[in-house]
């Protein structure tokens, strides 16, 4: 056989074995065609019964979906020119049924500097809302409205002294104002600190990693249980958006500000009448060794003057000569300026506290009856 018909053949093969799969592969599209005037819907799969967590949290969700409330608010502008008034929007966020009286739970700063704020319940009905009172450096409010019939059912309360890291939570709010909105994660830390925007310091927020993004603020972190766990406060995030690192003002923080807010408007921390300073007060805790708060100054005639305690006075070389350092409120150590106040806000103006100091090197225990702050 010549090298040219063996070429030929070769060729040939090769064209016949293209076109048998072009044939092939065109088989589907033939089919599509033929067919596609008789196409109907697939035939669906069964999937058998939900995972019983998921059972849990369409039932948790549902169950508390309810008492979680929109929360829309507007200032009041001046028009320079026609100085014509007008309410114009200013922002939204979520909150959450405290009882059946119509107070409504929320963040602090969704409603600061607000003219005027509305509350919309899951069923549709918005209602004016007016402001009871807020308490900044807790970042919390409370606001009121005026359900007649058909009052939402206020969230059943948890507590937060038993929380672990490893624990499910739930957030249900308002993210860029998708309303009632389930998201999920677990504590990842407690004990956190946050600065707020009056340079005040809330302690012993929870941190989560639920999804927590601008317009969830002031809605509740549940637990496993339906419970109320905490109030949704912040995210931690360069770009605004959650990041994985969301805090949680603590149930039982709640719990004391919200009933005192309701009662007379406002939180009145209660005081010891003393001058304390986280710098200075690191300085002589890291100089001395000493691991408490030291008394700078006393107020006249506060509870720290009537309970005899010492303040720090400056030497005539110019040095500093220590006074009282507080070591432990009601047997809570205190380290900082921040875990003192902390301890404090736990206690109310009138009650008695136990202090336990460090004086001229011995341990010494005085009552002192708090004041009433400013």
């Amino acid at each position: 056989m010549s090298q040219g018909v063996f070429l030929f053949r070769t060729l040939l093969l090769v064209l016949a074995g293209l076109l048998l799969m072009t044939a092939w592969q065109s088989i589907p599209l033939i089919q599509a065609e033929l067919l596609a005037g008789r196409a109907e819907p697939r035939a669906v799969t069964p999937r058998g019964d939900l995972a019983a967590d998921e059972q849990a949290t369409i039932a948790l969700f549902e169950q508390a979906r309810g008492s979680v409330v929109f929360i829309a608010t507007t200032e009041r502008v001046v028009n320079p020119w026609t100085r014509n008034a007008l309410q114009v929007p200013r922002g939204t966020g979520s909150g959450f049924v405290w009882d059946h009286l119509g107070h409504v739970v929320t963040n602090a700063h969704v409603i600061a500097g607000a003219s005027a704020a509305t509350v919309r319940l899951a069923d549709g009905r918005a209602f004016p809302a007016a402001l009871v009172g807020a308490s900044p450096a807790h970042d919390l409010a409370v606001l009121r409205i005026g359900v007649g019939a058909g009052r939402p059912e206020p969230l059943p309360i948890g507590t937060s002294q038993d929380l672990r890291v490893g624990q499910k939570v739930f957030a249900i709010g308002n993210p860029f104002g998708l309303d009632w909105t389930l998201t999920t994660g677990v504590v990842s830390a407690l004990n956190r600190e946050l600065p707020t925007e009056t340079g005040a310091v809330i302690e012993r927020l929870i941190q989560t990693d639920a999804a927590i993004n601008p317009g969830n603020s002031g809605g509740p972190l549940l637990d496993s249980a339906g419970r109320l766990i905490g109030v949704n406060t912040a995210i931690y995030s360069p770009s605004g958006a959650s990041a994985g690192i969301g805090f949680a003002v603590p149930v039982d923080t709640v719990n004391r500000v919200v009933p005192r807010l309701i009662a007379q408007g406002r939180y009145i921390r209660p005081s010891l009448g003393v001058r304390v300073e986280e710098q200075i007060n690191a300085a002589l805790s890291a100089r001395l060794g000493v691991e408490g708060v030291f008394v700078l100054e006393v107020e006249p005639g506060s509870a720290a003057e009537r309970a005899g305690l010492r303040p720090a006075r400056l030497t005539r070389e110019g040095g500093v000569q220590v006074g009282d350092a507080i070591l432990a409120l009601n047997g809570r150590p205190v380290r900082r300026v921040a875990e003192l106040l902390a301890a404090l806000d736990e206690r109310a103006p009138g009650e008695t506290a136990q202090l336990l100091l460090l004086r001229e090197g011995a341990r010494v225990e005085i009552a002192v009856t708090l004041d009433a702050g400013r």
